[in-house]
């Protein structure tokens, strides 16, 4: 069998950052994606776009020349503002102190005043530098719970917490389980699912012990379930009972008819910003729409449109929190994770009912 030769995209260079999702490549290019029309930094979270499809661009007005638009998720349009460069540099001093510093001495090392700083930092990032600095924490705790040779107490301190008792407080909502439980890589972790038919396509149920935590749509069963296995890479994954059959037929009937609304527990995971968007995101009535600039002044950060955009992007409970309903300031419909057309047809079965 004859093997496969490289494409050009793969032989370039640019393309292992892309592969890697490199950080630091950030601003020295972006890629294109031809089958969606839009264009990412290096280290956008998206799925990874077949090499065949994808084009290198020197700089976001490059790529916009080309006729691409701007991912919503990483808004790599945003690399090259003077403010955006300056917050860029405020998180990198977050990241790399050994413990959280206060507004005031960050305001100094940057040379700006503390609201000044408070503000714009907001603005772009939608949150606080402080609670950056707790996301940053969380990042670093789950990357040293991941290490096989390190401990919980190690992991705790590595990042900067400096008591044991304080990160437990949080530890729950910061890592959806038990730090032991995490550093097994959610191991032991019982998540039942189900897949599905619906007049959407295929659709996957997720069930941790606390509510549901992912509802996926598709068009390939198969795919849903290594979407959910990338997600929990140690639980133990149960193909479910006949019990949460029940479950999977009141998301079937949510997605028929949007407007019923559901009474399903659901277990929410996400950032701090994330759960202030997704919660005004369940506050959109049904039949109704709202922009993404409005959310972003629903939730008391009316510049952080972008961030938001991302929020949506990142929401893995389709339909139960219905980020279909946020379109663009114009009322037309943008980008939906689970596709464009679904997007439309369940906001036509919202107006209709």
């Amino acid at each position: 069998m004859a093997t496969q030769r490289p494409c050009d995209t793969e032989r370039d260079r640019r393309w292992q950052a892309v592969v890697q999702r490199d950080a630091s490549a950030d601003g020295s290019f972006v890629y294109a994606v031809l089958t969606t029309g839009v264009y990412c930094r290096p280290s956008c979270p998206s799925r990874r776009a077949n090499p065949e499809n994808v084009s290198f661009h020197d700089s976001p007005q490059d790529a916009e020349a080309a006729g691409y638009r701007p991912c919503k998720r990483c808004a790599p349009d945003a690399l090259s503002s003077p403010i955006a460069v300056l917050v860029e540099r405020v998180c990198r001093i977050i990241e790399q102190a050994d413990e959280p510093l206060g507004l005031l001495e960050l305001a100094e090392r940057v040379g700006l005043s503390p609201s000044y700083l408070h503000h714009r930092f907001k603005a772009v990032t939608g949150l606080t530098p402080r609670a950056y600095a707790r996301a940053h924490q969380a990042h670093r705790v789950r990357e040293a719970l991941s290490d096989p040779d390190g401990d919980v107490t190690q992991a705790i301190h590595g990042a900067g917490f400096r008591s044991s008792g304080r990160f437990y407080e949080n530890a729950d909502a910061m890592l959806g389980m038990t730090p032991t439980t995490y550093k097994r890589g959610g191991r032991d972790t019982a998540i039942r699912f189900a897949v599905g038919e619906c007049s959407l396509g295929s659709v996957l149920v997720a069930c941790s012990a606390r509510g549901v935590c992912a509802i996926l749509l598709g068009d390939d069963p198969d795919d849903l379930v290594h979407d959910l296995q990338d997600r929990f890479p140690q639980a133990e994954l149960d193909a479910g009972s006949e019990a949460f059959a029940s479950w999977v037929a009141q998301v079937v009937g949510l997605i028929d008819d949007p407007a019923l609304g559901t009474e399903l527990p659901l277990d929410i995971r996400g950032t701090a910003f994330q759960q202030r968007v997704w919660q005004a995101l369940r506050e959109i009535p049904a039949g109704t729409t709202a922009s993404y600039t409005e959310i972003a002044e629903r939730i008391g950060s009316p510049a952080a449109v972008r961030a938001v955009a991302r929020a949506c992007a990142a929401n893995p409970l389709a339909v139960a929190i219905p980020c279909h309903r946020v379109v663009r300031q114009d009322g037309n419909l943008s980008g939906y994770r689970w596709g464009i057309e679904r997007k439309r047809a369940l906001l036509e079965r919202e107006a209709d009912a």
